[in-house]
């Protein structure tokens, strides 16, 4: 394949740059990024780097170990996250992406999923893309 997943990577996708296809970049980041988060919270900071921001529900959080600590700091243990869509575009010069991804949340114990959006903003760093930016939001009806 075009590219391949290394768990220790700052997620380093190995990918044919003559041919990269966003749509696998994205594909692969967004399977990574949940199914790390669902599992190991902890296991994200790798992903982001101090220049990182994260919005979460509308609290700025910057640099990856306070964005981490955001993350593992939520008041729920077990969860599951369901992925809707995901749609991405190249973005800038320097080989970014825009990943955007919709989906619901299923907290343990809990009936009812919650519906969530979340758009991340990836920088390549020489071959190796990054999360800049990530915003997130759950979706009240």
């Amino acid at each position: 394949p075009l590219w391949s997943l290394s768990l220790s990577f700052s997620l380093s996708l190995h990918i044919n740059d003559r041919e990269m296809d966003p749509d696998a970049v994205a594909k692969a980041f967004v399977e990574h990024y949940y199914t790390t988060f669902d599992a190991n919270r902890a296991g994200l900071v790798s992903l982001y780097q101090e220049g990182s921001m994260l919005t979460f529900e509308g609290q700025k959080i910057q640099g990856s170990q306070n964005i981490v600590a955001k993350l593992t700091s939520l008041p729920f243990q077990q969860c599951k996250h369901n992925i809707t869509t995901v749609d991405c575009q190249p973005s800038g010069p320097a080989g970014g992406m825009l990943v955007f991804v919709s989906g619901n949340l299923q907290l343990a114990g809990e009936q009812h999923a919650l519906k969530f959006s979340q758009m991340f903003h990836l920088v390549s760093n020489q071959g190796n893309y990054y999360v800049f930016n990530d915003i997130f939001r759950l979706n009240y009806a």
